[in-house]
């Protein structure tokens, strides 16, 4: 199947998540559906901006597979060749340290099949985040304020990018990046009296120098000595959630990425064009800035409070420095 065809097929997933909320909306009721009756898995892309009560855990595995025309990771460099399929898995390990503070992990696995050649050699493993969230205040039925969180993220680089045998084989940056989150959370009540739960969210992503030796993910190929800058990302995420019963939820997301220019800098010391006796010469490659509009339409199913599944899709379509994508999503949340 095309991503042309991908996409529309999203978004006529999206179209029809939308009416059949507007539908619900339209049957009134005196009804006023309790906090603690809706039970939630969260949206695809948009953290809890709240945090988990001292002594819970929270298990989340993502499984997903990005189908694009040209792959462009998070450090905005480009790393296959159109008609590429990203297989990864990402999952959050949170623990309620105190009533206000959660801290976690999040490991990655990815397994690339490129549409021009070899397929990585195997399963790699990712860069590897650890991150705290702090509560700044709960929202109180009757006030407007939201639930508000901080949250610190700081990805280490622990995945190949480097001295790869072939471009698929990468799964890292090579950099630290450190993230910086505002996390906020409300609710409202719909005419039908049921719940309707809105996360807005805003991070920053900035990251340190990596070295680069040889073929990477940065698109240098064998004999290169140097080292990128990966650009500074802004991501903005608003995500809304309809309790629809209390097994099943309708969700909607939007979602706009910027990424600056990521450079790149080094010589390339095994040119067979070089002089005998003369400095290799420099090399800059610059990707350029990067932004793109996404949706991510999707549809929860909670077995209980504790443990639910969510389907959905993440829809990117061509944007500024990057090609339209489909994401297929499946998660499942469980807390303890």
């Amino acid at each position: 199947m095309s991503i042309s065809r991908a996409l529309q097929n999203g978004s006529t997933l999206s179209v029809l998540v939308i009416c059949l909320a507007l539908q619900t909306f339209a049957q009134t009721s005196a009804y006023r559906q309790p906090l603690d009756d809706a039970w939630w898995t969260g949206p695809l892309l948009a953290p809890n901006a709240s945090t988990l009560p001292q002594g819970h855990l929270l298990v989340e595995p993502y499984l997903y597979a990005v189908m694009t025309q040209g792959f462009f990771n998070s450090s905005g460099a480009r790393i296959s060749a159109p008609g590429e399929i990203s297989y990864g898995s990402l999952t959050y390990i949170n623990y309620g340290l105190f009533n206000k503070l959660t801290v976690g992990t999040l490991p990655t696995f990815g397994y690339n099949v490129p549409g021009k050649g070899a397929g990585s050699a195997g399963i790699g493993f990712g860069d590897l985040t650890v991150q705290a969230q702090y509560r700044l205040r709960l929202f109180h039925e009757g006030s407007w304020l939201p639930t508000a969180s901080i949250n610190v993220q700081e990805t280490l680089p622990t995945g190949r990018y480097d001295r790869l045998t072939r471009p698929s084989d990468g799964f890292g940056a090579g950099a630290y990046t450190t993230t910086l989150g505002l996390y906020t959370q409300t609710y409202f009540w719909m005419p039908t009296g049921r719940i309707l739960r809105m996360r807005l969210n805003l991070s920053q992503a900035f990251s340190s120098l990596a070295n680069i030796r040889d073929v990477s993910v940065y698109g240098t190929t064998r004999g290169f000595r140097g080292h990128a800058a990966p650009g500074a990302a802004l991501l903005v995420d608003l995500a809304g959630e309809y309790n629809a019963s209390r097994h099943w939820v309708l969700v909607m997301e939007g979602v706009y990425r910027h990424q600056y220019n990521t450079r790149v800098t080094g010589t390339n010391i095994g040119s067979v064009t070089q002089p005998i006796g003369s400095l290799p010469a420099p090399i800059v490659l610059n990707s350029g800035s990067s932004q793109v509009f996404g949706l991510a339409p999707a549809i929860e199913y909670n077995f209980n409070s504790r443990v639910g599944v969510i389907l959905g899709t993440r829809l990117f379509p061509a944007g500024k420095n990057t090609t339209e994508s489909i994401t297929p999503v499946v998660a499942v949340n469980i807390v303890r």
